[in-house]
């Protein structure tokens, strides 16, 4: 039943995770320490500071969490369950893209998850900045007054 629940876990992550692995990471910790509890959030902030030191650094926490909750049969049910969506989606864009892509509407649709890719990034890095528990009263979140950029 676990690899049901990873397999499951992971490909609502490879569904919903559309521009990439930064994207992913809110979509990850939702999955892996807020709806099933395998991770704690330090350990969760662990594994994506591991899963950046090696290649495909995001999607990579997929095996991570599959092999400490299952094993090796858990890994390769979870990175399965994450890869899957994007190779049947880049597919079938591939596909229409090929077709329609002089159309206005498809560069329309383009241009429009820009934004949203943006709004999935910030949301990962507040959720790592809220976590080390840093506190401010000013608007300035660096009190410091060094200023940083979070990418």
């Amino acid at each position: 039943m676990i690899y049901l629940k990873l397999f499951l876990s992971f490909l609502q992550v490879g569904v919903f995770s559309i521009g990439g692995g930064y994207a992913a990471i809110p979509i990850i910790q939702n999955q892996v320490v807020d709806a099933n509890g395998w991770l704690s959030m330090g350990e969760f902030t662990n594994l994506v500071t591991i899963a950046e030191m090696t290649p495909g650094p995001i999607s990579i926490n997929s095996t991570f969490v599959g092999i400490r909750i299952a094993g090796i049969p858990g890994a390769i049910v979870a990175t399965f369950g994450c890869i899957l969506p994007a190779c049947i989606i880049v597919s079938v864009l591939a596909i229409v893209y090929r077709k329609y892509s002089g159309a206005v509407a498809v560069r329309d649709v383009l241009s429009s998850l820009r934004p949203v890719v943006i709004a999935l990034i910030t949301a990962a890095g507040l959720s790592a900045y809220n976590f080390l528990g840093i506190k401010h009263t000013s608007a300035n979140p660096f009190p410091d007054g060094n200023s940083r950029i979070i990418v």
